[in-house]
């Protein structure tokens, strides 16, 4: 799923570009497919489609995780991590 290797390296990172499927995207957002086709065809997130315009719809690791960043918001007061 989501937290694939890269492959051959040795290194056992992330594959930062690596290419989600709608299915798999939708998962790593807690969204339903559907969502993520109309934020697609309103070009509100950036999609890759391999084959052309006719391809299947694919998604960057790296963009959702910044989507993700931008939609995490502070807590208000020190959280219980903080704390000693």
């Amino acid at each position: 799923m989501v937290n694939r290797r890269a492959p051959g390296n040795g290194t056992g990172d992330l594959v930062p570009d690596r290419l989600l499927t709608v299915g798999e995207a939708s998962h790593m957002l807690g969204l339903k497919k559907a969502a993520l086709y109309m934020w697609s065809y309103e070009r509100k997130i950036p999609t890759v489609k391999p084959n052309g315009p006719r391809g299947p719809l694919r998604f960057r690791l790296s963009t959702l995780l910044r989507l993700i960043e931008q939609w995490e918001q502070p807590a208000l007061g020190p959280s219980r991590l903080e704390r000693p």
